[in-house]
């Protein structure tokens, strides 16, 4: 019995689980004249040889936090208070994920990469979220916004323009390599 549990303490001390924020685009504001809205969020590249300690697939959604070399990573609702990242992919190494990802989420054996999972933000049109400065976003009620809150207007497909919004919309978030934008409103 003591002999397994050394074992086991060997191993969790080597698995170091990572979160690192991919630089997004914030794009700001202007009118707008189509209006083609999406409920499904275009989907990142797939994989299935990642060797992590969550079980979940591409298009279910996690709640991530601690810090970028401690992370902490559950399952979680999409749409719900806890769901603040949806997995868009799955990638042997956040490198192979797509480049316009929101967040990357990977763990380490012995510093080498184990397999990554390409995170965006869990988007709800007609939801709110917020923004917190160096921490992850929150999903919060449109009615107690937070300091940078917004509530998402529309998901558009086709387009990475703001323009193509819809007027209530004050800015939006460009995903150029998969040509969708997030429109929302500042509250």
């Amino acid at each position: 019995m003591a002999c397994s549990a050394l074992l086991l303490a060997g191993c969790s001390s080597d698995v170091t689980p990572r979160a690192i924020p991919a630089s997004g685009d914030v794009v700001t504001s202007s009118s707008s004249t189509a209006q083609t809205t999406t409920s499904a969020a275009p989907s990142g590249r797939g994989g299935d040889d990642v060797d992590i300690d969550i079980d979940v697939e591409i298009g279910e959604c996690v709640e991530l936090g601690g810090t970028m070399t401690a992370a902490t990573i559950d399952n979680a609702t999409c749409g719900s208070p806890d769901s603040n990242y949806k997995v868009v992919g799955k990638a042997p190494t956040n490198a192979e994920c797509v480049s316009d990802v929101d967040q990357y989420y990977y763990e380490t054996f012995d510093d080498v990469e184990q397999g990554a999972l390409c995170l965006d933000v869990d988007w709800v049109v007609g939801g709110c979220m917020d923004f917190p400065v160096a921490d992850d976003p929150e999903r919060v009620e449109c009615s107690s916004p937070g300091f940078d809150t917004v509530r998402v207007v529309e998901i558009l497909e086709g387009t990475t323009e703001v323009n193509d919004c819809a007027s209530d919309a004050t800015s939006g978030f460009s995903y150029d390599e998969r040509n969708f934008i997030v429109c929302v409103e500042d509250l």
